[in-house]
């Protein structure tokens, strides 16, 4: 496996092999959602290549890029050691050569004003550059990105879309650990006391799911009873909402939605969704 941190070396890299290449763009500090991710890029692609980079330019005032945990010796283990052919590991200054104040940006309209990008102006911006941005630099024939970002998924195959890129965008079903809770980086935040009571975050979404599921369509009141579940277990509720499959605004004639969640619980900002119906194993 080969460790690159410049656009040379990965040109280089690329020029060395031939057949389809897969890419996984990932912040680090890998977990088993990640590995699901390369695994699926190794049974789809010739080559797999896994970014790690924390990016600064997702990441807003007085949230965590400074402590978000770096691990890049162990990621670099576990990359080998699950068959991936090259990590690319680069700098902020190799990113961002003129400062990421004063970068071109990538801004995708709508999509991102709901949701988690209304709760973090900008966030989807550097989201939607740092992927422009590898997704120029690999040339990938498929990314591969997990369903627990599931806005992000949306944000960045419209972009994909409307750019013309020429790049299969492939959604990976969220991981998560035996009693539901999604993997997750940010779970390490988690005291105790707070993982202990984190699963209320997919069992509400599982709550909401089936009620769908049996024909409810209080859409509101299907809100209003998860954000409740939520603030009972002492998070706090940032949205819970019901969308369409396409995130759009559900109505009562539609038969697929989304429902996402987000709410912190300590230190620990937790993100989720389930799709409705249930997919079936």
């Amino acid at each position: 496996m080969r460790t690159l941190h410049t656009a040379d070396d990965l040109k280089a890299w690329r020029a060395q092999g031939a057949g389809t290449i897969g890419l996984v763009p990932t912040m680090g500090n890998l977990h088993a959602g990640h590995m699901a991710l390369v695994n699926a890029a190794r049974d789809a692609c010739d080559r797999v290549v896994v970014s790690i980079f924390v990016n600064p330019l997702q990441f807003g005032p007085g949230e965590d890029l400074d402590s978000y945990p770096r691990t890049l010796d162990a990621d670099i283990a576990a990359l080998e050691n699950a068959g991936v052919d090259a990590v690319f590991a680069p700098s902020v200054a190799q990113m961002y050569p003129h400062g990421g104040e004063t970068a071109t940006t990538v801004r995708v309209r709508g999509i991102t004003d709901m949701l988690c990008g209304s709760r973090r102006p900008g966030h989807f911006e550097g989201v939607a550059t740092i992927v422009t941005k590898l997704l120029n630099l690999v040339c990938p024939d498929r990314a591969f990105f997990g369903e627990k970002d599931f806005q992000q998924l949306a944000v960045i195959r419209r972009m994909v879309e409307d750019l013309c890129m020429g790049v299969r965008i492939v959604g990976v079903p969220t991981v998560r650990e035996a009693d539901g809770l999604a993997r997750s980086s940010r779970n390490q935040y988690l005291d105790e006391d707070a993982r202990r009571r984190a699963p209320t975050l997919a069992a509400a979404l599982a709550d909401c799911r089936e009620r769908l599921e049996a024909g409810e369509r209080d859409f509101a009141g299907l809100e209003a009873r998860g954000w409740a579940r939520l603030a009972d277990a002492g998070f706090e509720p940032d949205y819970f909402e019901i969308r369409g499959p396409a995130l759009q605004v559900p109505s009562a004639e539609m038969t697929e939605f989304r429902v996402l969640a987000a709410a912190f619980l300590g230190k620990a900002r937790l993100l989720d969704n389930v799709p409705v119906p249930e997919p079936r194993t």
